[in-house]
């Protein structure tokens, strides 16, 4: 499928808003990714593909997450949400067709992020944080990192997405956790 099609088939799925997020996040990684060196169009259509299971319920989430074999940790079946990540990738390939492995690893870590990610995968979770829609307290300094200095940026997501979730009494997923300690120790090395 190409971007358009993609599009055709995701306007039938997901909210209008969820649809301009998506939007948004794809064009924010597509010049996040010119910016860097990166496909731009790998990551537009990363960007717009990253949500395609957001509209899934809780219930399905978790029903899905056992038919793909997806082992659900305690964080994520008390958060079922989190698993829209991983499955958006298993549905990328199976309802849209991708089978880039790097599309997937992004889409799969757009939520929680985790250790030594690769470029594109920094790329789609920053756009996520800070595409045109996006309004938060800080927004404009991340917004200028993620364009100047990927892992300062990611860092700095890190904790904004930390504080967020303490912020909701939440639990925190460990992979944010191991994400954010590996890019502070690769910084300190």
């Amino acid at each position: 499928m190409d971007y358009n099609q993609v599009l055709d088939k995701l306007s039938q799925v997901l909210s209008a808003k969820r649809l301009q997020h998506s939007l948004g996040v794809s064009q924010s990684a597509a010049e996040l990714a010119v910016q860097f060196g990166e496909d731009a169009e790998k990551a537009k259509l990363t960007g717009l593909l990253h949500d395609c299971a957001r509209g899934l319920s809780s219930n399905n989430l978790l029903q899905m997450a056992e038919a793909f074999a997806i082992v659900v940790n305690d964080v994520e079946h008390c958060q079922p949400v989190l698993l829209h990540a991983p499955l958006g990738a298993h549905l990328a390939r199976k309802e849209y067709g991708v089978d880039d492995p790097q599309i997937l690893q992004a889409i799969a870590l757009h939520t929680t992020g985790g250790r030594d990610m690769a470029t594109l995968d920094k790329i789609v979770y920053l756009a996520d944080c800070i595409e045109p829609g996006r309004e938060f307290p800080g927004i404009d300094r991340l917004r200028s990192l993620a364009f100047t200095d990927l892992d300062a940026a990611m860092l700095a997501a890190f904790d904004q997405s930390l504080h967020y979730v303490i912020e909701l009494g939440l639990l925190i997923h460990p992979a944010t956790i191991e994400g954010r300690n590996y890019l502070l120790q690769q910084q300190n090395k």
